[in-house]
């Protein structure tokens, strides 16, 4: 990794990524702002959780459907920079199955099912701290390495 541009060199290893990635988890700027906590990273697999918060209710008292996503959309560049840095967002696109509660901990995974030098693609599911599924994602990132 180089220490300047943060971007992988070449034959760099992923977990070297996953090591980075973890030393970068408290500084990130919106994890920290939304309080996104990293709990597990590996190649290809991230877990993060958010409690959620009054603030989150949009007009129809329910949790806005943008905090669900931003939770899953931060599984999702753990989970690919692990195998890739960097890799940014080409397409997400996200299913809500259920709404989730204020009084919830939304915690999403993100497994990368297509790890390629153009191209990866990803799976994500949020649900809340009981499993119940709250959301179902897909997402595409291009590696910039």
């Amino acid at each position: 990794m180089d220490k300047k541009t943060d971007k992988q060199k070449p034959g760099a290893n992923a977990s070297d990524n996953v090591a980075a990635l973890k030393a970068k988890a408290g500084r990130e700027p919106i994890a920290k702002f939304l309080d996104i906590k990293l709990l597990e990273l590996s190649v290809g697999y991230a877990r993060v959780s958010a409690k959620l918060k009054p603030e989150y209710l949009n007009f129809n008292g329910l949790v806005f459907g943008g905090i669900v996503m931003a939770v899953a959309d931060q599984a999702f560049a753990y989970g690919t920079n692990s195998v890739i840095t960097p890799n940014v967002a080409s397409q997400f696109n996200i299913h809500f199955v259920a709404s989730a509660d204020v009084k919830d901990e939304l915690i999403a995974e993100c497994r990368v099912v297509r790890a390629g030098r153009r191209v990866c693609i990803s799976e994500m599911t949020v649900t809340n701290q009981d499993g119940k599924l709250i959301a179902k994602a897909t997402g595409t990132t291009i590696p910039l390495v």
